[in-house]
């Protein structure tokens, strides 16, 4: 048994969706690659290639598009289904490897190696198999701390001497690299916090490590200081093996192109609706109420301008598709208005609770029958053949009011019809 104490890696992938991309298109591999945002807008994720080349985060398409042609720079619309069974996949191959994880992000999870004798050794195995099985490049940070491992793993991946793996568990690695590091490369020093810290000369990790305690308490808060006592070897944040339950759950999406009239919005807000029950489901909440949200592109200043929002209690705590999709309808004819050009509607489902907390109202309507197991069957269903596949009656295959993904790749890992074809 090691005398190490707790020990964290941080296991995060190497330019996720650009990744995702690669491992189902191998001509790819050697290409500058870039994804972009809803509607094909902005530069949300670049392969280190792009990088080299210029091509700045969040950059809008339209400016960076005869640049990236020059440069043979390959443009993806983003394919969520696609990264999502890709992460899944990441995940669970990090669970059983590892005897306790956290996720963290659709990209990264937190490891527990307490205990392990060889950490490197570990840290590469990790590397190797996700290489192996899932065509998933990544980098792996650990130590005695969640702050420290995440700062080793960005080390890991920006000095190549590593072979992608640093173990941080040593006390003068530790020195050596917090004097290296900016301090901007802490986690949870923002923007807006560097540029306070360095008014107090705290320009390295170093610095912020050794900064008093109680001034940065008294200057930045309680979590300031934690992350400096980390950054000392401290440990001050735990591993969760399981994300907490969300307070609050939307979905939202901007219009492939401005719509006017009514049917098609509730079309989207019932695909919408869908997806926020399902994500409640999963998370074994109940919802008491929603707020339905319609707007047009309010940075337009030229075109006509509106934007409204509607609250609205459920008769009872749901998770039922149906139920929440009929009040949400009735909430957009409320603050839908004729003739503007909307862009976006949303649905967020608020007042949640865990199934089981709340005592049953004896006066609300009592629920359909069989709704928990109707709704369990579906989710069973779209889990397995892949989202939409069981759906909302009015939501059309190929609505019109769709995202614009004018380079959308394939769902290679999730539709029978788009896998991945060799020929022999």
């Amino acid at each position: 048994m090691s005398s190490r104490g707790r020990v964290f890696a941080l296991i995060d992938c190497n330019s996720f969706y650009c990744s995702c991309e690669r491992i189902c298109q191998p001509a790819l591999k050697r290409r500058p690659v870039v994804v972009l945002s809803n509607n094909d807008g902005c530069v949300i994720a670049r392969s280190a290639e792009a990088k080299a080349l210029g091509i700045g985060m969040g950059a809008p398409y339209y400016q960076v598009r005869e640049q990236m042609r020059r440069q043979g720079v390959v443009a993806c619309s983003s394919n969520y289904t696609l990264y999502a069974d890709i992460s899944n996949r990441v995940m669970r191959v990090m669970a059983e490897m590892l005897p306790g994880i956290e996720v963290y992000s659709i990209d990264e999870a937190w490891g527990d190696m307490t205990g392990v004798e060889d950490l490197e050794g570990l840290g590469r195995s990790i590397r190797k198999r996700l290489a192996r099985d899932v065509g998933m490049p990544v980098g792996v940070g650990i130590s005695t701390t969640k702050t420290l491992a995440k700062l080793a793993s960005w080390a890991a991946k920006k000095w190549k001497g590593t072979g992608g793996v640093l173990d941080l568990t040593d006390p003068a690695r530790q020195e050596k690299l917090l004097r290296l590091a900016p301090v901007s490369e802490v986690w949870g020093v923002g923007r807006r916090s560097a540029a306070k810290l360095a008014a107090l000369n705290i320009a390295t990790a170093w610095d912020l490590a050794r900064f008093d305690i109680s001034t940065l308490r008294k200057t930045f808060g309680v979590t300031m200081e934690r992350t400096a006592r980390e950054l000392r070897g401290i440990s001050c944040i735990g591993l969760n093996e399981g994300p907490p339950p969300k307070e609050a759950i939307c979905s939202s999406k901007m219009f492939g192109k401005r719509q006017s009239e009514l049917p098609p919005i509730r079309e989207a807000l019932a695909a919408y609706v869908s997806r926020a029950a399902e994500t409640l489901r999963g998370q074994a909440s109940l919802c008491s109420t929603i707020q339905v949200g319609l707007q047009t592109q309010l940075a337009d200043l030229k075109g006509p301008r509106y934007a409204n929002a509607v609250t609205l209690a459920l008769p009872a705590p749901t998770d039922d598709t149906r139920e929440i999709l009929a009040l949400a309808q009735q909430g957009l004819t409320q603050i839908y208005r004729p003739s503007y050009p909307y862009s976006k509607c949303s649905i967020l489902l608020i007042d949640l609770s865990q199934r089981g907390e709340l005592t049953p109202d004896l006066f609300a309507p009592a629920p359909r029958r069989g709704a928990v197991r109707l709704m369990a069957v579906i989710d069973q269903i779209n889990q397995k053949e892949g989202r939409g596949a069981v759906r909302i009656g009015s939501v059309p295959k190929t609505p019109t009011w769709a995202m614009r993904r004018e380079m959308l790749s394939q769902r290679f890992t999730t539709r029978w019809e788009e896998v991945i074809g060799v020929r022999g």
